[in-house]
């Protein structure tokens, strides 16, 4: 039986042409193996360098223990949303340890980090109120933001005095809710936002500061505890954001602050209403992850050994790199097609780390993002650095 063409079929094709036209077309890489530095792809092995997964969770020993004890006690879902009959004790368990991670009163868990975005924001603020954004926030936080119907402010990335001026110049009125939005850190380019800053200005105009910690959970702080470890600073005036899936190496997003302010939520964020709960078994997954942060602290030494190591090869290299010894390192190129080229020859030497290009990053930044793992050997490392040298 013929398929009834799509009447959109002529719309579709003139934006795949204009995509590919302009070196933005996508398509995917499938993989045989788990995240790990090395993969099979297509049967050939490749050193990875573009995986979230900084500490090498998603393939520990323990981490596949747990999870697969749990599987085998509890099945492989929930079958309903946490507030109809989805809320399972392991739930629980991990927001207790979220909270103990994050020193909050609370912490409430989503299904994804973008579920969490998206759930929390729009139930934060909306019509007549006010959200400061930075420029570089990532799309998660981009699309909640628009959906909350408040008014959104864009400013420049980490340029906390522009949000001040802009107050100072235009008082919002008496009962507008201020709302302060960032990444911890910012994943496409590895810096860091002046949360001290970002602080300071919540107290001086009863503004509430929400950061994405995905990229920071894990990466920074003594213990793995984010950007208010890193900062040193406490919670008040904050909302911390998340996801399980990078340096957890699991999957599903939280929300951590104060105790109301979960209570709140779990009344308002319609992603939590309407979203069935996460399998028991995930959660298991990321309750043995949040227990070895505390119990294997050698993970976290490891990625920072790798990280010093790599930004100190770059440095000999000549190329600039990020201060703050995030395991993320931007290659900044600038045409899609110098960073297609660069991807593509890196790919033919058995290393996959492909190109970031718009939306992802802005016009004429496109760039290769490196990612490191604390699994990564000295040598991986070297052998990324020798080939980065003779293509750069």
């Amino acid at each position: 039986m013929a398929m009834t063409p799509s009447p959109f079929r002529n719309v579709f094709q003139a934006e795949l042409d204009r995509l590919k036209k302009a070196g933005r077309y996508r398509s995917l890489r499938t993989l045989d193996s788990g995240t790990a530095p090395v993969i099979s792809v297509d049967g050939h092995s490749r050193l990875l360098f573009a995986s979230n997964d900084y500490l090498g969770l998603a393939a520990h020993p323990r981490m596949i223990r747990e999870t697969a004890q749990a599987l085998e006690r509890y099945g492989t879902g929930m079958g309903a949303s946490r507030l109809v009959a989805g809320h399972h004790r392991l739930h629980e368990q991990v927001e207790n340890k979220v909270a103990a991670l994050k020193k909050t009163e609370g912490a409430l868990l989503f299904s994804s980090g973008y579920l969490t975005h998206i759930g929390v924001i729009p139930s934060l603020v909306g019509p007549g109120d006010l959200i400061f954004s930075d420029n570089l926030n990532h799309a998660s936080l981009v699309d909640a933001c628009r959906l909350s119907r408040a008014e959104i402010v864009i400013y420049p990335h980490r340029q906390g005095d522009f949000i001040s001026d802009r107050l100072r110049r235009i008082p919002p009125r008496p009962d507008t809710r201020i709302l302060i939005v960032t990444d911890g850190v910012f994943s496409m380019d590895g810096d860091l936002a002046p949360l001290p800053d970002l602080q300071a200005l919540a107290k001086t105009y009863e503004a509430l500061v929400l950061v994405d910690d995905a990229h920071a959970t894990g990466v920074l702080g003594p213990h793995g505890e984010g950007s208010t470890g890193h900062w040193r600073i406490d919670s008040k005036n904050l909302l911390t954001m998340g996801t399980f899936s990078k340096a957890l190496g699991a999957l599903g997003g939280f929300v951590a602050g104060s105790e109301i302010t979960m209570d709140y939520l779990r009344n308002q964020a319609r992603t939590l209403f309407y979203s069935t709960a996460l399998p028991p078994a995930v959660c298991a997954s990321v309750g043995c992850a949040l227990e070895l942060l505390r119990e294997e602290p050698g993970l976290l030494e490891g990625l920072r050994r790798n990280c010093a190591y790599f930004q100190n090869g770059l440095q000999a290299l000549g190329m600039p790199v990020p201060p703050e010894g995030i395991p993320i390192f931007p290659i900044i190129v600038g045409s899609e097609e110098r960073a297609l080229g660069l991807a593509q020859a890196l790919w033919e030497r058995d290393i996959y780390i492909p190109a970031i290009r718009p939306p992802t990053v802005p016009p004429h930044q496109c760039r290769l993002r490196i990612s490191l793992m604390a699994t990564h050997t000295r040598e991986q490392l070297d052998i990324l650095l020798t080939v980065l040298q003779g293509l750069l």
